[in-house]
């Protein structure tokens, strides 16, 4: 059927997360750091999305879509309330994690400033989600994280590396030991970060 239906521009999407937290209906989801319509059923067109998104980057477009199912909606948001850990291995703690282990092998490596899981809710499905997880604080643990790092990293065949802190001045020394660790480890390997207001959002991503 023709029916009016949100559009996301990817260009414009700064991966922000608002439009889909607007969305009541789920229909909306952060794939890649980008905002996608994840199926035509679940959106239901009246647009509360459009407001919240701060680029201009959703608007209506009419073109052929399924029709809006209330029924897979509401099952949708039953399941979503179900809480899934998406945590894969032991310990996580930077300190206590060993050098070398077969769950590094292959693994895009996340780093994390402890108070980021707190801080922000989606942090199981946003992150840990395929990654295997390292955490800890730079302010509190009286440790220099920079030569455990480059040993993980060194000995394992990491495939990309990504921290999480907080936008807090304290976790730039979580940051700044990961980015030390990859340079001394001799290995090119991808890398991003991630920044997390203290409300709870996703501020930057790079």
């Amino acid at each position: 059927m023709i029916r009016k239906i949100i559009q996301i521009d990817e260009e414009k999407c700064n991966g922000c997360g608002a439009c889909a937290a607007a969305c009541h209906e789920g229909a909306i989801g952060m794939v890649n750091g980008k905002a996608k319509l994840l199926r035509d059923d679940y959106c239901d067109g009246l647009g509360d999305c459009l407001p919240a998104c701060p680029t201009d980057a959703i608007h209506f477009v009419e073109r052929e879509a399924a029709a809006y199912d209330h029924e897979a909606v509401m099952k949708n948001k039953e399941e979503k309330m179900k809480p899934v850990s998406r945590l894969t291995q032991w310990p996580v703690q930077i300190k206590l994690a060993p050098v070398k282990a077969p769950y590094f092998d292959g693994a895009k490596l996340l780093i994390a400033a402890d108070c980021t899981a707190y801080a922000y809710a989606g942090f199981h499905e946003r992150f840990i989600k395929d990654h295997i997880t390292l955490v800890g604080c730079p302010k509190l643990d009286a440790v220099d994280y920079v030569e455990k790092l480059t040993e993980i990293i060194r000995e394992n065949e990491i495939s990309s590396v990504t921290v999480v802190r907080m936008e807090v001045p304290c976790c730039g020394g979580l940051e700044h030991a990961v980015k030390t660790a990859l340079k001394d480890s001799g290995k090119l390997i991808p890398w991003s970060v991630a920044v997390i207001s203290t409300d709870g959002k996703v501020i930057s991503e790079l």
